[in-house]
C-alpha cells in the first residue's frame, strides 16, 4: 500500500547502459536518480522494470521502497551524481535480464509511467515464476607470473578488478555436470574455441 492509498502499478524505464550494469552484477535493489517531477510511485507499488528500446522489454518486476535521495555518486548508475534528490528505489521480486519479455502494448510516457493494472498483470504473468534454483560451479582461471603465491593472488584480484566481466570469461557448469561447462563474457555465452572462430 502506498501512502496515498491503494497501490498503483507502474513502468520504470532504465537506459541501455544501466541495463547492462544490472545484467552483469547481481543487485537486490535498483536505485535511479534524477526522477524529480511527474508522477511518482509510492512505497509498495508494483513496478515493471523496462529496457529503453523499441519495442519495450520487461527485464524485471519489483516493488517501490522508500528512498530519501542519494548523497554520493552510485558507480553502477550512469545517471547519478552527488547531491541528487528524487531517487526512486525498487526492490526486485523477479529478474529476467537474460530472457526479457516483449511489451508491445506498453505505452511509455517518460522514465516513470502509470500502467493499467490489467496490462501489468498480463506482462507479469508472461514473466512467470522464478525457476527452481540449483547449484552451479563458477570459476575464473588466469595464468599469472609472480614471485610468490601471495603475489599471484594480489595480481589475480588486480586483473579481475581492471578487466572485469567485459573482458574475462567466467566458466560455469551445474555442480553435478562439469562436462556441461560454458564460458560467459558480458553475461552471455561466449565461444572460447579459437579453431571454431577461424571457420
Amino acid at each position: 500500500m502506498s501512502a496515498a492509498g491503494p497501490a498503483r502499478t507502474w513502468a520504470v524505464v532504465i537506459p541501455g547502459e544501466r541495463y547492462e550494469a544490472e545484467r552483469l552484477f547481481h543487485h537486490d535493489t535498483l536505485e535511479l536518480t534524477g526522477r524529480n517531477g511527474g508522477p511518482r510511485p509510492g512505497p509498495g507499488d508494483p513496478v515493471l522494470v523496462v529496457r529503453d528500446e523499441q519495442p519495450p522489454l520487461v527485464v524485471a518486476l519489483g516493488r517501490v521502497i522508500a528512498a530519501d535521495g542519494v548523497e554520493e555518486r552510485d558507480p553502477d548508475d550512469p545517471q547519478s551524481g552527488p547531491g541528487e534528490t528524487g531517487a526512486l528505489a525498487v526492490t526486485y521480486t523477479r529478474q529476467v535480464f537474460d530472457a526479457p519479455v516483449p511489451a508491445d502494448r506498453l505505452a511509455l510516457d517518460g522514465p516513470v509511467t502509470p500502467v493499467d493494472p490489467a496490462v501489468y498483470q498480463e506482462l507479469a504473468g508472461r514473466v512467470g515464476p522464478a525457476p527452481e534454483r540449483r547449484n552451479y560451479l563458477v570459476s575464473l582461471d588466469l595464468p599469472i607470473e609472480a614471485g610468490s603465491p601471495a603475489e599471484a593472488v594480489r595480481l589475480f584480484w588486480a586483473y579481475v578488478q581492471e578487466l572485469g566481466p567485459r573482458e574475462l570469461p567466467a566458466f560455469v557448469a551445474p555442480s553435478n555436470d562439469e562436462l556441461a561447462m560454458q564460458a560467459f563474457v558480458l553475461g552471455v555465452e561466449a565461444n572460447q574455441d579459437p579453431e571454431e572462430d577461424d571457420d
